[in-house]
């Protein structure tokens, strides 16, 4: 059981850190890593070990007002259209880098809407990407779902060109709720998609939901989750409400006076936390669970749970490529993050460049710190032989680090032989604790609450 006041005491209601899907956080890219930087990480690729491709569509026909992603409104698919263009002729520009033979393992797409692509639309998408990547046997391929945007065509389109899994988006089923944040839709809706997933053969069905909401209250959630748990998903991921207004204008439509305080946050979250557990589902790091024999499960118990832009994953895949606006690359060397304006994206590729346009290379303690960092987020522990085994000498770089966490955080920090281990009762400030291995000193204002 979690203790209030120790929470209160390491200030994790009063904290704000990065979510840490990457390391540095994307506030740290700098122009530094543009096109041409891009091009030559890509061209270094081994071909020989299969990569992950994430394919950004920032559409929707809605823009929910919580939504902090790079996302635009249309009415109309003919902006739609020319964008499909413009990512064919990036993955052509792609393919001209790539080393021979190289294959993909993974494939996911994200927005935006994705399902707002018209049946023919999704097919001749995944037709290039894998034109330009061949996939392997066993391609893992994932698409993020608004039931409100998808048909049974749809549906049948994305089995078609080999989805294996379905992310869908649910936020909260309570109406007080979808009113205030902008995004209606109905359970009927909601099960209606999951229905026809799952008669087109999809095998994993991924819930996505939202806790600090406005208006949301500990019985509307618990009311949702019967809802979402009555669906079976294989996996939820229950993110905390960001509320960054100055990154995300719409978020100004949005009642300040109606979200949770740090406290309530957390109640929220442990409330649902604990009805998805009550359900038979396994905690997955920070914020995601899953069944017991789905994948992320297993990875998590083997030790192979990894962290990315997607949240928490099973995909051990060395690079993922990303193609659209603003998505990201990341590189054994380096992250690469596309423009992120549609038109300036377009404008790049338009010009026969590739669209980097910020991004980071890799130096120093990067990849040491960004494994700890990894480690902690994943396992909530830090192996130190491990980290000894792949960084040699340099991991003592992190000693004092390691004395600083355990003397702030000693009351949910142990050290256990040749393991530094977070307690149960500390998964909470994980983020805080992982902060403490961040070497860019970023300022505090411009990430997410903690709780």
């Amino acid at each position: 059981m979690e203790n209030l006041t120790q929470l209160r005491a390491l200030g994790l209601f009063d904290a704000r850190a990065p979510r840490y899907t990457s390391y540095p956080p994307a506030t740290a890219f700098t122009r530094d890593a543009e096109a041409g930087f891009q091009a030559q990480a890509l061209a270094a690729l081994d071909p020989a070990v299969p990569v992950s491709v994430y394919v950004h569509i920032p559409f929707c026909e809605r823009l929910c007002w919580f939504c902090a992603c790079r996302t635009q409104g249309t009415t109309s698919l003919s902006p739609v259209v020319a964008y499909l263009d413009t990512l064919e002729a990036e993955l052509a520009l792609i393919a001209q880098v790539l080393p021979q033979g190289l294959r993909m393992a993974r494939l996911h797409w994200g927005g935006g809407t994705p399902t707002i692509l018209a049946p023919d639309m999704i097919r001749r998408l995944a037709g290039s990407i894998m034109e330009t990547i061949a996939p392997t046997d066993d391609l893992d391929f994932s698409v993020e779902i608004d039931p409100t945007m998808v048909d049974a065509d749809k549906i049948a389109a994305l089995a078609e060109t080999g989805m294996t899994r379905a992310s869908i988006g649910i936020q909260d089923f309570a109406p007080e709720v979808q009113a205030a944040i902008g995004r209606e839709q109905s359970l009927e809706t909601t099960r209606t998609c999951v229905d026809q997933l799952r008669q087109a053969g999809v095998g994993s069905l991924n819930a996505d939901l939202v806790y600090g909401l406005p208006h949301q209250t500990e019985e509307r959630i618990a009311a949702s989750l019967d809802h979402v748990l009555d669906l079976a998903p294989d996996r939820i991921a229950l993110f905390g409400y960001a509320h960054v207004p100055h990154m995300s204008p719409r978020q100004k439509l949005i009642d300040e006076t109606a979200l949770a305080d740090g406290e309530g946050r957390h109640a929220l979250a442990r409330l649902a936390a604990d009805r998805i557990v009550a359900s038979g589902m396994e905690v997955i790091g920070i914020d995601h669970f899953a069944r017991p024999d789905d994948g992320l499960a297993v990875a998590a118990r083997t030790g192979r749970l990894r962290r990315n832009f997607q949240g928490y994953t099973d995909d051990v895949c060395a690079a993922l490529i990303g193609v659209g606006a603003s998505s990201v690359s990341k590189l054994p060397q380096g992250y690469v993050q596309n423009a992120a304006a549609t038109p300036a994206y377009a404008q790049r590729i338009k010009a026969g460049e590739l669209a980097g346009a910020r991004g980071h290379r890799h130096g120093g303690e990067d990849l040491m710190r960004a494994r700890a960092i990894e480690m902690l987020m994943c396992e909530f522990a830090l192996d130190l032989e491990e980290l000894e085994r792949d960084f040699g000498s340099d991991v003592s770089a992190l000693d004092a680090v390691h004395a600083q966490v355990l003397e702030r955080f000693g009351s949910v920090v142990v050290r256990e032989g040749r393991r530094i281990v977070i307690l149960p009762e500390g998964h909470a400030v994980t983020r805080m604790i992982a902060q403490a291995y961040d070497a860019y000193g970023h300022v505090e204002a411009k990430y997410s609450k903690a709780s």
